[in-house]
């Protein structure tokens, strides 16, 4: 069994990269050929086979073929739960002076160390 932050790490790993952040972005839209995708990237078919490779490592994208051509589509139940990590932080947000100030809180609420 595969544990949320061994799935994160996948998830995160595979965005990691400029070009399979555009593929994701593209499949978002709507399904591509890998050769639509290449040209799309300006990227070699070994090089957008790869990136394909570890985006469905990751469960991001799923293919389907039809005769000889092979679809991609985003896979959004992957990304639900990167929004779902995310989410945990949303309380958190806020503009840099109510982060300031709820750090000057926290100082304030800490009990004071002594100094022997």
């Amino acid at each position: 069994m595969v544990e949320e932050s061994d799935a994160l790490d996948v998830l995160f790993a595979a965005l990691a990269n400029r070009h399979r952040r555009e593929i994701i972005h593209a499949l978002a839209l709507q399904p591509h050929s890998i050769s639509q995708l290449a040209a799309l990237r300006g990227l070699s078919l070994p090089a957008i086979h790869k990136h394909i490779a570890i985006l469905e490592d990751a469960g991001l994208v799923t293919r389907r073929k039809t005769g000889r051509t092979t679809h991609l589509a985003l896979e959004r139940h992957s990304l639900r739960a990167l929004q779902y990590w995310l989410s945990e932080f949303h309380a958190y947000w806020g503009t840099g002076a109510e982060s300031l100030e709820n750090y000057e809180h926290y100082l304030e609420q800490s009990p004071p160390t002594s100094k022997e």
